[in-house]
This record gives structure tokens, C-alpha cells and sequence, in this order.
């Protein structure tokens, strides 16, 4: 992390978990577990569109953002099952996950709607997370730095070097999402750092060296420390620990050295 030049972030994805009906404990037994915790980084839980309404009223006041975890690239019309830019500014959701690796899977998101999601949120105040990533094979081919490229090249086609500043990027490992397995402290900085490399190469340094790049690939309450003192790793976007408000307390807690 380098809290002098970017923001350090750690976002929360619920993904299909949860009920509104828990969401008041989560909050009370989160919040006095991570006091004072603007002072070094900013938390967000994203949750299921269902559970938005629930999460905004619970965390408000607590400093905890809210975010949702897809978003439509249209701005109204008929899409059913679609939750638009405009939709999810209007009830206040401050944040997005954009291109998760399990959008991509199981529902067909490419890199050119990833990109056509980021454009579209970038017209809001809403912070978008574009989540980038390899599968095993990919890695294990030794194209990960060049995917990386790809992908992050790809996602910001349009998008202007005065709008990076509102742009977060999410390194997440696929064989790492959901499996236990995390990739070292060390090569998790190399492609976070590409991935820095390859913003560097369109915008310049100094507009790389203000972007939030997250690791999520299975980041937890045991590793989180030693990821988060990476250079290059500005936060982190947890999954099944971001459920656990002890586990997640301390992933939030680590991210304060």
C-alpha cells in the first residue's frame, strides 16, 4: 500500500449471501470492531441488489460504504432482471463491483461489456471496482501479464485520464476465488504491479500512481496482513470472510500499518 499517493480500500462481496434480516446484527457486531478505521482506509460491503435498501439504513453514519455487485450498461428499457446506473445512484450506492470473474463465467460478461458498464457508471458519482483476472490454465500457460494488458486495456477504452481518479481495479486470481488457494504475497505485487505498468503506459505515471489496485483472490483474516504490505496491493476484495464481521475486522484492521 502507498496511502500517500491512493486510496487504501477494502470492499466486502456478499455475493448471493445474506438476508435483510441480518443485517442489523452484521452492523453491530462490525462496527465496534473496526474503530477509527477512516483513518487509514475505506470499507465497503457490497451486497445483493435485495439488500441494498437494508444495508444503506444499517451502515448509515458508520463510514461503511455501500455498493452493489453488477450493474446494467443501459440506462432504461426493456431489460428485465437489469438494475440501471441511474436506479442504484437514486437510493445512494456509492460503490459497484463491475466484470467479477463469476459475471463473466456463469452469465457471459465480456471485456467489451465490462467496458461498456464502466463507461456507463463513470457518468454517476457511483465508484466502480473493474475486476480483472486469469483461470489456472491461463496462468499455468504463462499469459497472465498479457491478459492482465488485455483485460485492463480493454475495460478503459473511453475512459478519459480526469475520470481514472474514480476508477478502482480488482486483481482477482480465478483459481484463487472460492478455493482456498491464494497466490504468494509476492506474485500477487508482480501483476498487481503490471497491471499498474499498463495504466502507466495510457495515462502516465502520476495517474497510475493514483489508482486503487484491490487483490481479491481469496485475501482472508490469516494472509491479509502480508498482502496488504505490498507496494502495489492498495486493499483488498474479500469474499467469504467479508461475511464473518470478526474475520472481516481483521482483514480491515490489518490494512492499518
Amino acid at each position: 500500500m502507498n496511502r500517500e499517493l491512493r486510496k487504501t480500500i477494502i470492499a466486502g462481496n456478499w455475493k448471493m449471501n445474506m438476508l435483510a434480516s441480518e443485517v442489523n446484527s452484521f452492523t453491530s457486531e462490525l462496527n465496534p470492531l473496526i474503530p477509527n478505521f477512516k483513518s487509514w482506509c475505506d470499507v465497503v460491503l457490497c451486497t445483493p441488489f435485495v439488500l441494498l435498501p437494508s444495508a444503506l439504513e444499517s451502515f448509515k453514519g458508520t463510514g461503511v460504504g455501500v455498493g452493489a455487485q453488477n450493474v446494467s450498461q443501459f440506462e432504461s428499457g426493456a431489460y428485465t432482471g437489469e438494475v440501471s446506473v441511474a436506479q442504484l445512484s437514486d437510493i445512494g450506492t456509492e460503490y459497484v463491483i463491475i466484470g467479477h470473474s463469476e459475471r463473466r463465467e456463469y452469465y457471459g460478461e465480456t471485456d467489451e461489456s465490462v467496458n461498456e458498464k464502466l463507461i456507463a457508471t463513470l457518468k454517476s458519482s457511483i465508484v466502480p471496482i473493474v475486476c480483472v483476472g486469469e483461470k489456472l490454465e491461463q496462468r499455468e500457460a504463462g499469459v497472465t501479464v498479457d491478459l492482465m494488458a488485455l483485460q485492463v486495456k480493454t475495460a478503459l477504452q473511453g475512459v478519459s485520464s480526469s475520470d481514472m481518479k474514480n476508477v478502482v481495479i480488482a486483481y482477482e486470481p480465478v483459481w484463487a476465488i472460492g478455493t482456498g488457494k491464494t497466490a504468494t504475497p509476492e506474485d500477487a505485487q508482480a501483476v498487481c504491479a503490471a497491471i499498474r505498468g499498463v495504466i502507466s503506459g495510457l495515462y502516465g505515471t502520476q495517474v497510475a500512481d493514483g489508482v486503487s489496485i484491490l487483490y481479491g483472490g481469496s485475501m482472508n483474516d490469516k494472509n491479509a496482513a502480508e498482502l496488504l504490505a505490498q507496494p502495489d496491493i492498495d486493499g483488498g476484495l474479500i469474499g467469504g470472510a467479508s461475511l464473518k464481521p470478526d474475520s472481516f475486522a481483521v482483514i480491515v484492521n490489518a490494512a492499518n500499518q
